[in-house]
């Protein structure tokens, strides 16, 4: 809790491009939050370098994604957007829940599994002990809650172990994180294989729209789009290709899906794929112009990374130092 509001923490990794699906089920819905939270927002570039990155397109991409972040809609002012590395307080409350945490239950986390299939050739110490990371980056802030999917549920029950683990010898020194239960982001499919969520490291390029791609781009996406050999459009599980289509559509233009149905009732894919295709340019094409805008403003990121990194760092800095004292820890003398 931070004055009157409860915190929310949440973070995307600076690694490949975001897509349409990480604007729709998480960005967009992150924006109204700050009414009622207290929020930080971190470029989780710690957690990139479990895969190795180049040095300058790792840089590179953590600053489009914080500029990113603002382009989308969140204000600055009212949420704190920073670098994860910038903040020392993850990697020094990392290690100390290390020592709480048990080899049983980072062995049985299915992310480092499917992440270490991928990755045969660099299954590192890091990517093993990644879920003791995210419990430091949001045990550290004090989160009451944190937006999660599906797949990051088990990283959040880790951290409330943890948690609760070492309040139980030490007392009440963390906060136990509850999921965030709130409006609910559109899930967005791959548009090559509708069974998958779409993935910003997708190998197949047209299984993803991203949020830089130009209209051209977008528009030949959709064109080649999975649909199937029924004809119509119709939102039923059974046609999985259309009803991801029909989310997309619903997500860019406001409209129900039985709206869509009907708007749709007797035309062709071919005319659908290019309504959903131009509706997600023109909720792109304002992101994208004012991302062109930001990113030409080297002075006011630099001086949002300056001072939001500060703000980050004093509210982290207030939760180590209890940790520290707790596990005994030498006083620094100041």
């Amino acid at each position: 809790m931070i004055g009157d509001k409860k915190v929310l923490f949440s973070g995307m990794q600076a690694t490949g491009s975001l897509t349409l699906g990480n604007y729709l089920g998480a960005l967009k819905n992150w924006i109204s939050l700050s009414d009622e939270y207290e929020c930080f927002y971190s470029v989780v570039d710690l957690h990139s370098i479990t895969i190795r990155q180049d040095p300058a397109t790792l840089r590179k991409r953590a600053r489009d994604l914080l500029t990113l972040y603002i382009a989308a809609g969140l204000d600055p002012e009212k949420n704190c957007i920073y670098y994860q590395s910038h903040v020392s307080g993850h990697t020094e409350l990392a290690w100390i829940l290390n020592c709480f945490t048990y080899m049983g239950e980072l062995n049985r986390m299915t992310q480092f599994k499917d992440k270490a299939a991928k990755h045969s050739d660099n299954i590192n110490a890091g990517l093993y002990t990644y879920p003791v990371l995210m419990a430091a980056d949001i045990l550290l802030y004090q989160a009451d809650v944190v937006p999660v999917g599906n797949d990051q549920l088990q990283h959040l029950e880790i951290t409330r172990d943890i948690a609760q683990r070492f309040n139980s010898i030490y007392g009440d020194v963390f906060t136990v994180p509850e999921p965030y239960v709130g409006k609910v982001g559109a899930r967005i499919m791959s548009l090559q294989d509708p069974s998958k969520k779409m993935s910003k490291s997708d190998d197949n390029p047209n299984a993803s729209i991203y949020l830089m791609d130009d209209a051209d781009t977008v528009m030949r996406k959709f064109k080649r789009a999975v649909t199937d050999s029924e004809g119509c459009v119709a939102y039923r599980r059974q046609q999985p290709g259309i009803y991801n289509l029909i989310d997309i559509y619903c997500a860019c233009t406001g409209k129900t899906p039985e709206e869509t149905v009907r708007e749709f009732d007797g035309k062709g894919y071919g005319e659908f794929k290019l309504a959903v295709g131009e509706s997600v340019v023109d909720v792109l094409r304002p992101l994208q112009e004012k991302f062109a805008e930001l990113s030409k403003d080297r002075a006011y990121i630099d001086g949002i990374i300056k001072k939001n990194g500060e703000k980050a760092s004093y509210y982290a800095l207030k939760t180590l130092r209890k940790v520290q004292k707790k596990v005994g820890f030498p006083e620094k003398i100041r």
